[in-house]
């Protein structure tokens, strides 16, 4: 569907990448991945043709439609979520005045039998033919499937949409482009708008979607869930993987060990060669060794071993006061916005030295509890923050509040003060802007790059409490990562507003769900809440209040601390169940392997034996016998793994 051919792009003197080429076929799920400003929202702009290469050719088919969501675009704020969402069907209603103008014309006419009004006929039976295929009859219909999978509710759909957030208005923007079922979809961090839900539900439309996709998304559950194939952009070239990204990252290991083995040992016979022509240049009698191995040397053609960027982003928060023994604490906190009621009713308590999340629907008061913590808002109800409490802030769109003018050293020179002061340039280069980086303009930065930078602003003065809504937003695998690992090392408290699966994952001990007007404590990591909850992804949460059922009753800081109910099982043996059950499952799936391999092999001497040339082979009989042995007790040995794992599930 599109062809690149020896693309080639330079911004200033360093080349972003060059002598790329692929292809983009149908039904392509294509993750496009890379570290942040190595080029990947620069290629999605050429392929759908608003940004021009170097040198190269982009060949697209003439009658083949793209659909590009870009990170950040101009919305237009003039009418409801509907009527903004119908026009991803211009072409639909085009077509639907032209059936109708054929349509009156075949009315108004009388002479039935004339070659004229034959080939009106015609025109209105094709004209119709199209309109049907079109799928107009189902557009509503669709126009409404995908709000709500969006996130919307049918209350929205006739809200003007400059009442909506930058986030909900960029659904809008995406429900159009997916309702115009483009050929192919460029998608750049599509999930940066969308909460957990609408994720899950997007990943099923992608699957199931006839488009090809080329897709830029640092959440790596959501590109693993969707891809079959992996472009990489790294150190200038564009690498293609033909597997999804958990195994492109497998491969990419084993590739450049396999180029490492070869080049050594390449190096090793050409130092071999060299040493054999030095020691025998001038020995006559082997001259024509000599001039045989220079000719080899001549002939060899170097092995390349690609590079890997090792540039990555040291983060460690400074070491903090202590707080007191509860940061937050909240009794009856209640917020409403004239007749809409936000939340009420809750009650929490976070200790210190806890790691928190913040889950549900966008719209469902998550940030609005932060800012109700922070003081930036009114509300009904306590609301305690602890003794030496020093708040750490990092908002959605911190990124986008900073001044574009400036260039990156000067923004952390503003806000830099005392000591801090001496070791900005270090501070810099601990997040990737060493060197010339450090002189240029924000308004040049990838999104990445300046989630980086507003993460900086954080760390310049020490915190005990740190509030992330959104912080993994723009940042790149390895930056996520980074921050992981530094907000587990973290010595305070943190709150973290997130909707990726993969970065909670082992960073949180306790979950607060939001929906329904209510919050809901959950003890345990994001995974135990999911099962919790008896549910396999965060799409279902929600699923009860959609029905009409009543939601559930807030857990309250006294009973979320009270002693468990005979019946119920305590956390510390629900973690160490879940770790059973993991490590029974692993042992299953090893006897399945060992089963798999086993039976591969015997088919295959099954096959040798029946060779005439084979059959009186000793050495074969004996594997064969050996490993119908092993593989009899092996059953035996899965049969007692499966039914272990059966009790644990149980």
């Amino acid at each position: 569907m599109i062809s690149v051919e020896s693309l080639h792009v330079e911004f200033g003197v360093k080349p972003l990448f060059t002598d790329a080429c692929f292809v983009v076929n149908n039904r392509d799920r294509i993750a496009l991945v890379g570290k942040n400003g190595a080029g990947k929202s620069t290629l999605l702009k050429i392929l759908c043709g608003m940004q021009q290469p170097t040198s190269g050719r982009v060949n697209i088919p003439n009658d083949t439609t793209i659909g590009y969501l870009p990170q950040v675009m101009v919305l237009q704020d003039d009418t409801t979520v509907r009527q903004e969402a119908q026009k991803a069907f211009a072409d639909v209603a085009k077509m639907k005045e032209r059936v109708e103008r054929l349509n009156q014309q075949l009315a108004d006419r009388t002479d039935y039998e004339s070659a004229s009004y034959m080939e009106l006929v015609e025109k209105f039976t094709q004209a119709h033919e199209r309109y049907m295929m079109m799928g107009a009859e189902g557009c509503e219909a669709e126009l409404e499937r995908t709000l709500i999978g969006l996130g919307f509710q049918r209350t929205d759909f006739d809200r003007p949409t400059s009442e909506f957030s930058g986030g909900w208005r960029m659904r809008i923007e995406l429900a159009k482009i997916l309702l115009q079922k483009p050929d192919v979809l460029l998608l750049d961090e599509p999930t940066n708008h969308l909460d957990i839900e609408s994720i899950q539900w997007l990943e099923q439309l992608l699957a199931q979607s006839a488009s090809a996709v080329v897709l830029v998304s640092h959440d790596r559950a959501f590109i693993n869930n969707v891809s079959n194939r992996t472009l990489e952009i790294s150190c200038g070239h564009i690498i293609d993987y033909k597997v999804k990204y958990d195994d492109y990252v497998v491969l990419r290991k084993e590739r450049r060990e396999q180029q490492q083995r070869a080049y050594e040992n390449q190096q090793k016979e050409i130092a071999d060669m060299k040493a054999f022509i030095e020691r025998f240049r001038y020995q006559a009698t082997k001259a024509v060794q000599v001039q045989q191995k220079v000719k080899q040397l001549e002939k060899i053609v170097p092995i390349e071993v690609d590079e890997v960027d090792n540039a990555a982003m040291h983060l460690k928060f400074p070491p903090c006061l202590r707080s007191g023994d509860y940061p937050v604490i909240c009794e009856d906190v209640a917020k409403s916005y004239g007749d809409h009621r936000v939340f009420a009713d809750v009650n929490l308590t976070i200790k210190r030295g806890e790691k928190v999340a913040f889950v549900g629907k966008n719209g469902e008061g998550k940030s609005t509890l932060v800012k109700c913590i922070m003081g930036e808002i009114p509300y009904d109800g306590q609301l305690k923050v602890g003794h030496n409490i020093q708040i750490g802030y990092f908002a959605q769109n911190q990124a986008q509040l900073l001044d574009e003018s400036l260039t990156v050293l000067q923004t952390i020179d503003h806000v830099a003060k005392g000591e801090v002061r001496l070791r900005i340039n270090d501070i810099l280069g601990a997040f990737m802007f060493g060197g010339e980086n450090g002189d240029k303009k924000v308004k040049v930065l990838s999104g990445g790059e300046r989630s980086r930078l507003a993460m900086i602003r954080l760390l310049l003065e020490p915190v005990n409490l740190l509030i992330l809504d959104e912080p993994t937003n723009h940042l790149d695998m390895a930056s996520k990562d980074v921050l992981k690992e530094a907000i587990k090392a973290f010595d305070g408290t943190a709150i973290v507003v997130s909707h990726d699966r993969e970065f909670l994952d082992g960073l949180v001990s306790k979950v607060y769900e939001f929906g329904g007007g209510r919050v809901k404590e959950h003890l345990g990591g994001i995974y135990d809440f999911l099962q919790s909850r008896k549910i396999s992804e965060l799409n279902e949460l929600g699923y009860a209040t959609a029905k009409g059922e009543k939601p559930s009753a807030p857990l309250s800081s006294a009973s979320a601390s009270a002693p468990a109910t005979p019946g119920a099982q305590s956390y510390a043996d629900h973690k160490n169940q879940q770790r059973q059950i993991r490590k029974a499952e692993k042992a299953v799936e090893a006897s399945e392997q060992k089963i798999n391999d086993m039976e591969q092999r015997l088919k295959k001497l099954d096959r040798l034996l029946m060779n005439p040339e084979h059959a009186s082979d000793i050495e074969l009989v004996t594997e064969y016998t050996s490993i119908k042995k092993a593989l009899d007790e092996e059953v035996e040995r899965w049969e007692q793994l499966s039914e272990e794992l059966e009790q644990l599930s149980n």
